[in-house]
């Protein structure tokens, strides 16, 4: 996964292989695939400097994760087991 930066003040929408549109904020970062900064669009947009690529070495994402760490609750206890239902 890489790591790409709106560093504009503007809002942008940019072009992703297979149709697919990305909405990025001003001065926010989205998680892409690799093979998307190959892409013609984003190609411009990186050459002119309207965003930057962050962590496009597959093998440096990897060596600094714990492992599986599983589902978080966030904190909230409800909404999370099994529903009962029927006669109590």
């Amino acid at each position: 996964m890489a790591s790409i930066t709106n560093k504009t003040t503007r809002p942008l929408t940019v072009s992703l292989p297979g149709g697919k549109t990305l909405r990025l904020g001003p001065l926010k970062t989205a998680e892409v695939l690799a093979k998307t900064l190959d892409h013609p669009p984003v190609k411009r947009l990186i050459a002119a400097g309207t965003v930057t690529v962050a962590g496009d070495d597959p093998k440096a994402q990897r060596a600094g994760g714990s492992g599986n760490q599983g589902p978080s609750s966030g904190g909230r206890g409800f909404g999370l087991g099994i529903r009962k239902t029927g006669d109590r």
